[in-house]
């Protein structure tokens, strides 16, 4: 847990935060892998993009509907990426199977890249595995234990019961 000795937690409760060390963490890696795509010259690729980019090479073009239940996110977050990775280069908009429908595809740039974006999925990874290896209690084990609690009683219910102990809420 990361706590900043200068704020007031009656002021600020952000200074205390059992979760920001792991989204520094996640972050600190994306910038990791983003960092080999600098030195190997890709200008404009985020790790963010690695997944909907592999998944369309697999799959083919895709609606922006299909791509988002693909890599498991809404419709929205989906759109705002697509428009993103359109404005790099990695993705473009095509004739979907009638006139009204659009299909996201790959650029030739995105093509021509593929099978190295492929390369750094397998070795990130394998590197991850080695991560869990050595440590005495996987990341993946965590959130598997963090999903079985949570089946018993949603993250939603947790929050609003502590809500309803906090007389600010009311």
């Amino acid at each position: 847990m990361t706590e900043d000795p200068t704020l007031d937690p009656t002021l600020d409760p952000t200074g205390k935060s059992l979760w920001r060390p792991l989204r520094l963490l996640q972050a600190s890696m994306d910038a990791e892998i983003a960092r080999i795509y600098a030195e190997e010259r890709i200008a404009g690729l985020k790790p963010s993009y690695v997944m909907e980019l592999l998944r369309l090479h697999a799959r083919g073009p895709m609606t922006i509907t299909e791509l988002a239940g693909s890599v498991g996110r809404t419709h929205s977050a989906l759109s705002q990426k697509v428009a993103a990775m359109r404005a790099a280069g990695w993705v473009e908009t095509v004739a979907g199977d009638d006139a009204r429908s659009k299909k996201v595809a790959l650029t030739d740039r995105a093509r021509g890249i593929v099978g190295r974006l492929a390369a750094e999925w397998r070795a990130t990874e394998a590197a991850l595995a080695e991560i869990e290896a050595e440590i005495p209690y996987p990341l993946s084990r965590v959130v598997a234990d963090i999903e079985q609690v949570l089946a018993r009683k949603s993250f939603h219910d947790r929050i609003v019961e502590k809500l309803a102990e906090d007389p600010a809420w009311e």
